[in-house]
């Protein structure tokens, strides 16, 4: 975390002038995937250590973000609907550095599963502060983007939803829906709404869990990054009374990722073909349904990953000739993402539904 967002203050006194650094990755320096993670990671490290300025960090990033890519691209307004007193009515943006036009199609917008990441974190800091701003901050923003923005037809037996939004969220810039996005946003918007006393988000979830009805029976996936957030995402609630999707969900993205395994398709490439942080996604994934890990004999693929990685010389920081080599690269822009998602893989902490 020291690497990415450092230096690190260590007095709490010095956190009110501490500002998140640009990061390699994201326009002007935030990216919105790899500071959710960040948010939770800090909060870890505060379950684990006792240290106060790790709340302050996490809150200070939450700040940071909500002023950065909760404003238009050149900072000069929120984004429709939104003000400071209610900063997340017009959405986030995801920080991808091209505008959202980009003839390249990987321009800026809004990702849902990319604001559920975020909700998730905003969920945490009141789990661990008890401070209820932030889970209401969550609150208004799955109340904000949610109906008649990414999901369409409400009232219809199955609803749909967009992979991707423009930044003002009046039309989407892909029309396909995403292999998780309905997952993560029931598991996370009724999260959310128990933290707020069991109620808010009624319409929404009605919404989401028609589709979620539907959508878990076929779910399918060769996608390391993919398999590990499945995993990590209805952990949460595949005990609960009532979800037993979840947990044949689960169970379904555990066989996928042992077929994965089986095949020697992917983890068998070099690593040069391939991409850390997603593989971090399955760790983490795989720590957060240990016993199902267990059962299927995956239970060491976790560290496995972790010390393919170390041995490659990419984390926990490059080594001096893996960051001479990538100077100037994809890779070396990836590293924020690669590096905190590392950490979240190594201790899952706040990501998990007991905490530590």
């Amino acid at each position: 975390m020291s690497s990415i967002y450092g230096p690190l203050p260590t007095l709490e006194d010095a956190i009110s002038a501490w500002t998140a650094p640009p990061m390699a990755e994201g326009h002007r320096g935030r990216y919105l995937w790899t500071d959710g993670f960040a948010v939770i990671n800090f909060l870890t490290l505060y379950r684990i250590t006792s240290n106060p300025v790790y709340i302050g960090l996490a809150k200070r990033l939450v700040t940071t973000v909500h002023d950065t890519l909760g404003k238009t691209r050149d900072l000069s307004a929120r984004l429709p609907n939104a003000t400071d007193a209610s900063p997340l009515r017009g959405g986030l943006r995801i920080g991808k550095v091209d505008e959202e036009d980009d003839p390249s199609g990987d321009g800026d917008g809004q990702y849902f599963h990319y604001l559920t990441v975020w909700m998730f974190a905003l969920n945490r800091v009141t789990v661990v502060t008890g401070d209820t701003w932030y889970n209401d901050q969550a609150i208004d923003l799955a109340q904000s983007v949610l109906l008649g923005k990414f999901l369409i037809n409400p009232g219809s037996p199955r609803p749909r939803m967009f992979w991707k939004m423009s930044i003002d969220l009046s039309c989407p810039l892909v029309f396909s829906e995403g292999n998780l996005d309905p997952i993560d946003g029931y598991v996370t918007y009724k999260i959310l709404q128990k933290t707020n006393g069991g109620r808010g988000l009624e319409e929404e979830l009605k919404s989401l869990k028609k589709i979620v009805d539907t959508k878990w029976k076929g779910y399918s996936s060769n996608d390391p990054l993919d398999l590990g957030m499945t995993l990590w995402t209805v952990h949460l609630i595949k005990d609960e009374e009532g979800e037993e999707w979840a947990k044949a969900l689960a169970r379904k993205a555990m066989a996928c990722l042992r077929r994965l395994v089986d095949s020697k398709s992917y983890f068998e490439r070099p690593a040069s073909r391939r991409l850390a942080f997603r593989e971090f996604g399955t760790a983490m994934g795989l720590r957060c349904c240990s016993d199902l890990a267990r059962e299927l004999q995956l239970e060491g693929l976790a560290d496995e990953i972790s010390r393919e990685w170390e041995t490659f010389g990419l984390v926990p920081e490059p080594t001096p000739e893996k960051k001479k080599a990538m100077q100037g690269s994809r890779l070396a822009e990836l590293m924020p993402i690669t590096q905190v998602m590392y950490a979240s893989a190594l201790v899952p902490g706040l990501f998990k539904k007991e905490g530590l």
